[in-house]
């Protein structure tokens, strides 16, 4: 009798072993996607404001359209010659599978007049693309 209880025992130990290997493949699957969707390139900048910091997102055609040269000097230059740089106000929030993210909340114009500081941002978390 013995060797049958020995033998169960090592049976379950190598089915838990089993399924604790399978679980990062498990859980991995489902991230997949959303890192697929969040490979759509928004370059994230931070501008600091009279009242607020905030994180502004532009799409690289965006960018594109606003000049050439380093993209902190564009968006510098942009904002004094037309007065305001127009872009998606960028936020922390949760997907749908539960995961933090950063998300475009909104669309937001920053004035001439407000804008202090323009540096670039580099996200820790996905960042999801702007809205069709």
């Amino acid at each position: 009798m013995p060797t049958r209880r020995r033998d169960a025992s090592v049976f379950l130990q190598r089915v838990a072993f089993g399924l604790l290997a399978t679980v990062p493949l498990i859980t991995a699957a489902p991230l997949r996607p959303a890192l697929a969707q969040a490979a759509v390139e928004v370059r994230l900048f931070r501008i600091m404001t009279i009242r607020e910091d905030l994180v502004l997102g532009l799409m690289p055609a965006e960018l594109a359209a606003l000049g050439s040269g380093p993209e902190v000097d564009v968006l510098a230059r942009h904002i004094v010659a037309a007065g305001q740089l127009t872009g998606w106000r960028y936020v922390v929030g949760r997907g749908p599978d539960g995961g933090t993210r950063l998300a475009a909340r909104d669309r937001v114009a920053v004035l001439r007049q407000d804008a202090l500081t323009v540096e670039p941002y580099r996200a820790a978390l996905p960042v999801l693309p702007p809205p069709r």
